[in-house]
């Protein structure tokens, strides 16, 4: 690969923890978001593994596939990327709250990706259940990304 994964990476961690301009298609599900949840995150911070309900509820950038779809003449990347929200809030209310806002800012995006050309931000699936401690109720969102190389 060329570089796709830790493009997208931090491409995905800019649309859901930094704040866009002002105007933005999308700063009020930004803004939204961010008045509910505590943060976003790659790796959490132990503090919130060891469950503090106050901790609850952000944001995990999780697990990633790349497929190449290159050419004779280019490279290219078809993607999956999954986004884990995490809550304390009794019922699934909130993770579908936030999951909404998730998807108000990735879904059809158009993503700037350092180093190349977006083709494509599209929702995939969603689902939602009570983790394994009984406490937690746990939001997952896959993601499709395209991508292909720029033309300098």
């Amino acid at each position: 690969m060329s570089g796709f994964e830790y493009a997208l990476q931090q491409t995905i961690y800019n649309q859901l923890a930094v704040a866009p301009p002002s105007g933005s298609p999308h700063s009020g599900d930004f803004q939204a978001l961010h008045d509910i949840i505590t943060g976003v995150y790659d790796n959490t911070p132990q503090e919130i593994d060891a469950g503090a309900a106050s901790d609850f509820p952000y944001i995990t950038i999780g697990d990633d596939t790349h497929n190449d779809w290159s050419t004779d003449t280019s490279l290219g990347d078809d993607a999956t990327i999954t986004i884990h929200c995490w809550s304390r809030y009794r019922g699934r209310a909130e993770v579908k709250e936030i999951q909404g806002y998730v998807y108000g800012i990735l879904a059809r995006a158009e993503l700037s990706v350092s180093g190349f050309h977006f083709v494509t931000c599209e929702f995939l699936d969603s689902q939602s259940f009570v983790d394994t401690d009984g406490l937690t109720r746990h939001g997952v969102q896959t993601f499709r990304v395209i991508l292909d190389e720029s033309e300098t």
